[in-house]
């Protein structure tokens, strides 16, 4: 088991770090271009113990904390932030949501598949006319006897086409009510359920992201996730300990872009030197390194505190907010330290540059997370 091979976070960054040069880096470019979702890849994660990271070792999973979560992810994004970023999307929001509010039999009927990377999990929240505002989405529930009829689309869902079993939230109540909203397991192949288009991203294109469609799909009670019109509620709940993974993501593509532009600054010569030489580069160096270092422990408090059981919201909408700015600026500031050959694809940092914009964006924006943020400090 791993959690008998892996004793502390060194370990688990260092077996980490090996699987992903071995198993990742050699395809990076490849499934960039092609957009190419590496299922077998996720299997073998499983193998690993990366695909139940936090799920107790009865389900089959590795019985980690958030602080070795957060090492692993950093890990693999430090390599492709597309597998990262599905690798956090499956752990945090699809299985995480099951193990948290699922009851014993949908536990039993799941996790194990999916923390041991035979499933891959999705999980449906954003709809295309929402967005931030999901306490008024469109995709809704009607119950009819013992099943509940979904109608309605969900988009930009990681593993949406390939996933197995997705957690969807539609709504059961009226719009804008605290309590409109429910949860529901619903697993591929079902009558009236599928995926939709997938998208043409600038970065992350190695993790898939599609539409979710409903028709008329027929969904036993059994798959109701907790208590009708807690779907929401179980929503934000996911999404604080989601916005550490995300986090975690963004610092292992500033760190990917960093080591990558100190590299090339210690082989770059200009005027007879290195250009690592110049003080213009060592500042950008410095300011990269300094904020790298400040995202990692706002990340690793907020994993703390998650593992400890106390409030986390303010502390993970920080982390999310911060690292994702800095997985920005940090990429940014690579290009331009590579000059030209920084906008090439022969160098690994323009897709570092591509890839950190999502961190912004998903699971809440940075202004949704300076939103949070502020509710927290005023109340």
């Amino acid at each position: 088991m791993v959690t008998e091979t892996f004793e502390n976070l060194d370990l688990i960054a260092q077996s980490t770090r090996e699987f992903a040069l071995r198993h990742i880096r050699p395809f990076v470019r490849e499934w960039d271009e092609k957009q190419h979702f590496p299922v077998g890849l996720f299997n073998q994660l499983g193998e690993l113990g990366l695909m139940g990271v936090l799920v107790p070792d009865v389900y089959g999973g590795a019985g980690l904390n958030y602080a070795a979560y957060v090492t692993a992810i950093i890990e693999i994004s430090k390599i492709d932030g597309a597998i990262g970023l599905s690798m956090a999307a499956h752990n945090s929001l699809c299985t995480n949501h099951i193990l948290q509010f699922g009851n014993e039999d949908q536990k039993q009927q799941y996790i194990p598949k999916l923390a041991t990377g035979q499933w891959i999990g999705a999980w449906g929240l954003t709809e295309p006319n929402t967005g931030s505002d999901a306490g008024n989405m469109r995709t809704v529930a009607v119950q009819d006897g013992d099943y509940w009829i979904l109608n309605g689309s969900k988009n930009f869902i990681t593993h949406g086409n390939s996933g197995n079993v997705a957690v969807v939230i539609a709504r059961t109540g009226a719009p804008n009510t605290h309590t409109n909203a429910s949860a529901f397991i619903l697993e591929k192949n079902t009558p009236g359920f599928s995926a939709g288009k997938k998208e043409d991203k600038l970065g992350m294109r190695a993790s898939e992201t599609t539409e979710l469609i409903f028709q008329d799909c027929r969904i036993h009670k059994s798959q109701l996730l907790g208590k009708v019109g807690e779907g929401f509620k179980q929503a934000l709940a996911i999404l604080d300990g989601g916005r550490i993974s995300i986090a975690a993501l963004g610092i292992g593509i500033a760190i990917g872009a960093y080591e990558a532009a100190l590299q090339y600054a210690k082989e770059r010569h200009q005027f007879g030197k290195p250009i690592a030489e110049f003080q213009a580069i060592q500042f950008k160096l410095a300011d990269m390194a300094t904020q790298i270092e400040a995202a990692r422990l706002l990340t690793y408090q907020a994993a703390d505190l998650k593992d400890r059981k106390l409030p986390v919201s303010k502390a993970s909408a920080m982390a999310k907010y911060y690292t994702s700015e800095v997985a920005v600026k940090v990429a940014n500031e690579a290009v331009q330290i590579f000059g030209g050959y920084g906008y090439t694809k022969d160098f690994p940092v323009e897709k570092y540059y591509r890839d950190a914009k999502l961190c912004t964006i998903g699971e809440g924006t940075s202004e949704i997370q300076k939103m949070v943020i502020g509710r927290e400090i005023l109340h």
